[in-house]
């Protein structure tokens, strides 16, 4: 299961909130496509299979609800979620140690 920085978590809530859909969870998908040949996809979704994987994270004034389907959940053993807000970076990025080769948009790994 991808695990989330507090910061990561942080902004997640916040965009939430801006949405006014606190209920909802972020959904970490892995899907085939990219150049490298998978891409990560992020969504916020209140539908879940009974054999979703579910977690909280985040500091107790953020927690939020990430959800990652079984398909998914193994390619995305030991990932870490991230946000940055600098001059340099800004965005969310992952960090996957099963990512064997990445393109150079960031976005597409094998």
């Amino acid at each position: 299961m991808i695990t989330l920085t507090d910061t990561a978590a942080s902004k997640v809530k916040e965009l939430l909130e801006a949405e006014g859909a606190t209920d909802l969870a972020l959904r970490v998908a892995v899907r085939p496509g990219g150049c490298s040949g998978f891409s990560y996809e992020m969504f916020f979704d209140g539908d879940f299979a009974a054999d979703d994987e579910k977690a909280l994270f985040g500091p107790a004034e953020a927690k939020v609800a990430v959800v990652v389907d079984q398909a998914s959940k193994q390619l995305l053993e030991g990932a870490t979620l991230d946000y940055k807000d600098g001059l340099n970076q800004a965005g969310f990025s992952i960090t996957n140690p099963n990512a064997t080769r990445t393109c150079g948009c960031g976005s597409s790994f094998s």
